[in-house]
């Protein structure tokens, strides 16, 4: 199985071709990441069949898969992997990666955005089929429940 960290910002793959692979700042990491937001052992990663398993190692700014910040996580083919200010997609899988498309980004909105575009949507369709039934569209409103990961309190210089 082929597992490689292609960089979302451009740049070569890189080749997760170790068993287990550590990430770092540290200059002997197995992979590199030279900025101060990377703690200098940030996370490992452990290859296996079929998927690469990640874990945190107590890093002050993080690591997320597919934007959420974990402990530990089993990454997936296209996932996203987040490590302090590094995002790569994940790829598994036999021969080369399919080529990167960089103008095609996921635009993230806030729930007050999301509920005026369905509101504007439904009025729209409504003016459309002129009222055949008479009901309005049910209101959408932002959920109130807690982040999942509750002690990220944002993310910071590395203190290492």
């Amino acid at each position: 199985m082929r597992a490689q960290l292609i960089p979302l910002d451009g740049g070569d793959p890189i080749e997760i071709i170790k068993d287990l692979t550590v990430v770092g700042r540290k200059e002997d990491a197995d992979l590199r990441l030279d900025h101060k937001s990377v703690s200098k052992l940030h996370c490992i990663i452990v290859k296996t069949d079929g998927l690469l398993l990640l874990r945190d190692l107590g890093s002050t700014n993080g690591t997320r898969v597919n934007n959420q910040r974990v402990r530990r996580a089993a990454l997936l083919p296209n996932d996203q992997l987040s490590i302090a200010g590094f995002r790569f997609k994940v790829y598994l899988g036999p021969g080369d990666p399919p080529a990167q498309h960089f103008d095609q980004h996921t635009q993230q909105m806030d729930a007050k955005e999301v509920a005026n575009l369905l509101r504007k949507a439904a009025a729209k369709k409504e003016q459309e089929a002129h009222g055949t039934n008479g009901l309005s569209p049910l209101a959408v409103q932002p959920n109130l429940l807690p982040d999942v990961y509750t002690d990220d309190k944002g993310d910071k210089d590395s203190r290492d």
